[in-house]
């Protein structure tokens, strides 16, 4: 159901940012850009475009002064030199200063976007989709990667239904982490948690371990970090469960550091976790278990 775009840019890419799309848009396509707010921007924007002159879709974020008004985000178009009636949410899921992940959905209707893994717009086409062939980021922001997805569209989804757009992976999920993980290495992981839901378990493993494990235990409404060496647990770090709730779509983001993990949770940082097993180019299989259903995986 999901292969990767050969062309991907390499992480860490540099603002302002241009990339060719192989291929042009396709139904059932997933664009995915994740990276951090600038402290003291004042906006940016990602740009699907034909060429340079056609600007099929447009995010941006824009930031005011707290007296002047409250952050929003506009989506346009523009064709023949000439911008369309722009389309504003006056809310904000990329605070200043703060990571985010926005992902584009393309159907053959409309653009559906993503923040940090919740629905958050749609955007019906102005303009054909496939004839889209760059993307484009600008402004005051700093990128971590951008990533192209194929997946097999499902169309009984139900409508308006982002996250059930796409059909679910199996779990128990496994799946090898080529080359392992490695600094500056950002895995995105999207579903849903079960209405009755009790624990749900993210493991990142190595031949002999696990190196990272964040469970997720709905009864005792606590997340637990741990390691598993030598054929035991180590010391666990707990912290509460505020960003997950039974039923609703999350989104996590586990981002490899020189010297640790750093969790993000629907755009918010939640957990920061030392390495305990250092041989990180040996931790190379990503396993997802418990009551969840998972309908993204990006490593």
């Amino acid at each position: 159901d999901l292969s990767y775009a050969p062309l991907s840019p390499p992480p860490n890419p540099v603002v302002p940012f241009s990339c060719m799309i192989k291929g042009g848009l396709q139904d059932g396509m997933s664009i995915t850009v994740c990276g951090q707010v600038l402290p003291n921007a004042d906006r940016f924007h990602v740009n699907l475009q034909h060429g340079s002159d056609v600007v099929a879709l447009q995010v941006n974020p824009r930031y005011q002064m707290l007296w002047v008004g409250p952050a929003y985000v506009v989506h346009n178009t523009r064709q023949n030199g000439t911008w369309g009636w722009e389309e504003r949410k006056y809310e904000t899921p990329f605070p200043r200063g703060q990571m985010f992940s926005l992902q584009i959905l393309v159907t053959k209707e409309s653009y559906k976007i993503l923040a940090n893994g919740k629905p958050f717009s749609e955007y019906k086409h102005r303009f054909p989709f496939s004839n889209v062939d760059r993307i484009c980021v600008v402004g005051m922001v700093e990128l971590s990667f951008v990533t192209f997805h194929y997946f097999a569209p499902n169309h009984a989804a139900l409508p308006g239904c982002f996250v059930s757009y796409f059909k679910y992976f199996t779990v128990p999920y496994k799946t090898i982490i080529h080359g392992g993980v490695q600094p500056g290495k950002g895995i995105i992981i999207q579903g849903v948690i079960s209405p009755q839901a009790k624990r749900v378990l993210f493991s990142l493993r190595h031949r002999t371990g696990i190196a990272f494990d964040y469970s997720l235990c709905f009864d005792e409404n606590v997340a637990v970090c741990n390691s598993y060496k030598d054929g035991k647990w180590g010391n666990e770090e707990q912290s509460g469960l505020k960003l997950f709730e039974r039923g609703h779509a999350f989104q996590v983001i586990i981002c490899c550091s020189p010297d640790n993990y750093e969790v993000f949770v629907n755009g918010k940082q939640t957990h920061t976790y030392s390495h305990r097993y250092n041989k990180l180019e040996e931790i190379d299989v990503l396993e997802v278990s418990g009551d969840v259903q998972l309908g993204f995986v990006h490593l």
